[in-house]
């Protein structure tokens, strides 16, 4: 019966999905799932992802699919597995299965979809020989680093502004995501002690997902190397005096994200420097989360985040002015490089697969300043979104030992009190905020992050 419940729950918010955007286009709409990618020779292939937008109203991820919407009606077309495939995948369903499983209105083979494209919007899958199938059926060009035009971008607005926001199914699978994470992170500080290498730690987290059926949303970022803000590297050995910044979220079998960073020290106990950059880090992040709430400015939150950071470094003497001013001529940016964070829910990054389309309110456009230019979300908070807040301090080699860099800020940084904080490399701490009617609620609030609950977490 539990089963049966789920089923009819998922084909229920499809359909609910659909409708709404029949409300918002008047013409067909066809998107593909994608395909797997060989890893290096045909038969070796690399882990299939469904496409985002596919997954939204398919809710399955189905390989080699595609949809047709239309009027609030669902065309499911796929293939039904060769009968040879049950020799090395076992037993799948078949394609009526599988429509009924989603609500679909009717299934045909997927050789049957070219009759069915006139008239019809789509967005790009990401791989190519998707896109390259897209293009030569509906005899354009359609590219995953293009913009959309016509009907095409018509589609991508409307699909944006179903995605900007989260119903409840999107939410049971959020914050499925969200608390398998919290415990991935967990594990990560409590085999922290014990690792040889940064390797080590990574395995640990991954394999609480692993055991719950999920993957990661994105490449696991687990490293002492923190100011490198995307490393993907694990050989590094922790050493105490070390801190350890771990970035790694888990997604579910039905492709919902979470995202969260910790920083901990490897011996267990912050030193003195590494506590005080902590607490600024921390204090930027509580302010920012205090301030959500339906109707605030995104831009007004990482300003928000730049001034206490600024304001901090300041009571620590490693600026010099008033904070204001400092943020005015992006003082902070040497240190807080990047934007206070961005969507989240299909897309680790939700909805860039767009550019900037679903990210930046209509009209607005990216700032060039050094302190802004990596802003990935720009419009006014509302209910049902999901954003993430990631403060960070970093010293970053290539941004403070430029030579222009430092004659701008000749005035304003102390460079010998900065240099007292050697031992921190590279600060974030990040969780996951649901936008509600009233406020907010923090998905990850089950982790803890001031400085004593960390250490008690890597302590054991």
């Amino acid at each position: 019966m539990l089963i049966q419940d789920t089923a009819n729950s998922l084909a229920n918010t499809l359909r609910h999905r659909r409708q709404r955007l029949a409300n918002l286009i008047d013409f067909p709409a066809v998107l593909w799932s994608g395909s797997s990618s060989p890893r290096n020779f045909p038969a070796n292939l690399l882990p299939f992802r469904a496409n985002s937008h596919f997954l939204y109203f398919a809710g399955l991820p189905l390989p080699n699919a595609a949809i047709r919407l239309e009027a609030g009606k669902l065309e499911l077309f796929m293939d039904d597995p060769h009968p040879s495939s049950a020799l090395w995948h076992g037993e799948l369903p078949k394609r009526e299965e599988i429509a009924e499983q989603i609500g679909a209105d009717i299934a045909r083979p997927l050789a049957e979809l070219e009759s069915w494209l006139e008239g019809a919007a789509t967005l790009a899958a990401q791989d190519a020989a998707t896109w390259t199938q897209q293009s030569q059926l509906l005899n354009r060009w359609v590219l995953p680093l293009k913009a959309p035009e016509g009907i095409d971008l018509e589609l991508a607005k409307a699909i944006a502004s179903l995605r900007l926001t989260h119903d409840d199914g999107a939410l049971v699978e959020l914050r499925k995501a969200a608390a398998m994470t919290v415990e991935a992170h967990k594990a990560g500080m409590a085999a922290t002690p014990q690792a040889k290498l940064e390797a080590e730690v990574r395995a640990a987290m991954e394999s609480v997902f692993i055991a719950h059926n999920m993957t990661t949303s994105y490449n696991s970022i687990v490293t002492v190397h923190g100011e490198v803000l995307h490393n993907e590297q694990y050989h590094h050995q922790p050493k105490p005096g070390d801190l350890l910044l771990a970035d790694v979220g888990g997604e579910t079998n039905m492709g919902w994200a979470a995202d969260v960073t910790r920083t901990w020290p490897v011996s267990g106990k912050f030193s003195s420097t590494q506590r005080d950059i902590y607490n600024v880090v921390l204090a930027a992040h509580d302010a920012c989360i205090a301030k959500i709430h339906p109707g605030v400015e995104y831009e007004d939150i990482h300003l928000l985040a730049a001034t206490v950071i600024a304001e901090g470094l300041v009571d620590l003497g490693i600026l010099q002015g008033s904070p204001q001013e400092l943020v005015e001529i992006d003082a902070h940016a040497l240190f807080f490089p990047h934007g206070i964070g961005h969507l989240l829910g299909l897309d680790v990054h939700d909805l860039e697969d767009l550019g900037d389309l679903a990210g930046y309110e209509e009209g607005r456009k990216r700032s060039d300043r050094f302190g802004l230019s990596y802003l990935r979300l720009n419009r006014p908070l509302r209910p049902g979104m999901l954003v993430t807040i990631e403060p960070g301090f970093y010293q970053v080699p290539a941004i403070l030992n430029d030579a222009q860099v430092r004659s701008r800020y000749q005035n304003v940084v102390n460079w010998e009190r900065l240099s007292q904080f050697a031992d921190v490399r590279g600060i974030r701490i990040e969780d996951d905020v649901l936008v509600t009617q009233i406020g907010s609620e923090v998905l990850t609030a089950a982790l803890p992050n001031d400085a004593d609950s960390v250490e008690n977490l890597v302590n054991g």
